[in-house]
């Protein structure tokens, strides 16, 4: 991948790395802060099955920031990394799109509360604690 070129699913994305997240209107989403790649790192280390908040993410990366910004991150460059697997805190996958999230979750085994709308993931038996830190 070279600067400016669109993030593609399963890419990793370097902290830093000056790239746009795919198509938008005015020509591409902005580039990739250090926080954004954090978080983007997180999720692609979210192993299938298993889910974490948007809160969680947030207090796992304690960089001051909270649920929203990690939401607005996942908002702008999600679609380059498995988003089903950041959930609300309640165990609901990001508004509309529940049926989507819902074929990942029945292909991952993501233990679920309910497969009917709204769809919801046993927080319980489905979060994961992040990936571990080396001292």
């Amino acid at each position: 991948m070279t600067a400016g070129e669109p993030v593609t699913a399963g890419e990793p994305v370097t902290a830093g790395e000056p790239v746009t997240a795919g198509p938008a209107g005015d020509g591409g989403s902005p580039p990739v802060d250090d926080f954004a790649s954090h978080v983007l790192d997180v999720v692609d280390s979210i192993p299938p099955g298993r889910v974490m908040s948007y809160g969680d993410i947030a207090e796992y990366l304690g960089a001051g920031r909270g649920p929203r910004q990690v939401g607005r991150v996942m908002a702008v460059y999600g679609g380059a990394v498995a988003w089903w697997r950041v959930i609300h805190a309640d165990g609901t996958p990001a508004p509309g799109h529940d049926s989507v999230a819902l074929e990942h979750y029945l292909a991952e085994g993501t233990p679920l509360r309910s497969a009917r709308p709204p769809v919801r993931v046993d927080m319980r038996r489905a979060r994961w604690p992040g990936p571990s830190r080396h001292p």
